[in-house]
């Protein structure tokens, strides 16, 4: 995982070309020493950016994304150099495939990071609604869930060609336990850290909106 680690700190530095501020709270529950399954939300290919500043913390880690993402450069090629797994998902059998080797990775305790949402969410009042797929991962390995949740990217819309500085809140959740849950769980728990993440952003972008100049033309759409 070492190539992953160094790869992950050089590209960290993209950063500050875009003017970007990565807040991370509450690391203390990323650092520990566990196999984990971490979700977050997916709002943009900067989410990888995201993901690379906080890589050195959360040390030994394996990123998921579709396959799609490697074509949008330079975060795709970011992401591969980073050590971000990409899995095809018109490819079923193969996607299950890689997920199954990167499952057994977490006995190494390495966490795995997947985007529930499947795609991008360019709606930046609420969270798209979560595929089953890394909550079944969690509840047959019996690992925690880490809710990761990334405060709106107001400073970006493309149709009007905005980019601006900006600050990212990345606030990590308490640990939910899969212990003694089996397969007929997997619902109520995509429902239930649905929920929590969807409060918590909520919360973050009354935060950060309120924390914005008056003058300041924010957006809610990517």
């Amino acid at each position: 995982m070492w190539y992953s680690l160094f790869g992950a700190g050089l590209l960290k530095n993209i950063t500050k070309v875009y003017g970007l501020k990565w807040e991370l709270r509450r690391e203390d529950i990323l650092s520990e020493d566990r196999g984990a399954i971490i979700v977050s939300n997916h709002q943009s290919s900067l989410d990888i950016l995201g993901l690379f500043n906080i890589w050195h913390i959360v040390d030994k880690l394996t990123a998921i994304a579709k396959k799609e993402i490697f074509y949008v450069w330079p975060f795709g090629l970011a992401a591969y150099l980073g050590g971000v797994v990409f899995i095809d998902r018109k490819n079923t059998k193969e996607a299950y495939k890689q997920l199954e080797v990167t499952a057994e990775a977490m006995n190494k305790k390495i966490k795995i990071w997947l985007f529930p949402e499947g795609t991008r969410n360019k709606d930046y009042t609420k969270l798209l609604p979560f595929k089953k797929g890394a909550f079944a991962m969690a509840i047959a390995s019996q690992k925690p869930v880490i809710p990761v949740v990334f405060s709106p990217y107001y400073f970006i819309n493309k149709n009007k060609y905005i980019f601006n500085k900006g600050h990212v809140v990345i606030q990590c959740l308490e640990p939910i336990s899969t212990k003694g849950m089996t397969m007929d769980d997997v619902s109520t728990l995509t429902e239930r850290v649905h929920e929590i993440m969807e409060k918590t952003y909520k919360d973050l972008s009354n935060e950060v909106f309120s924390a914005l100049p008056h003058d300041y033309t924010h957006t809610l759409v990517g």
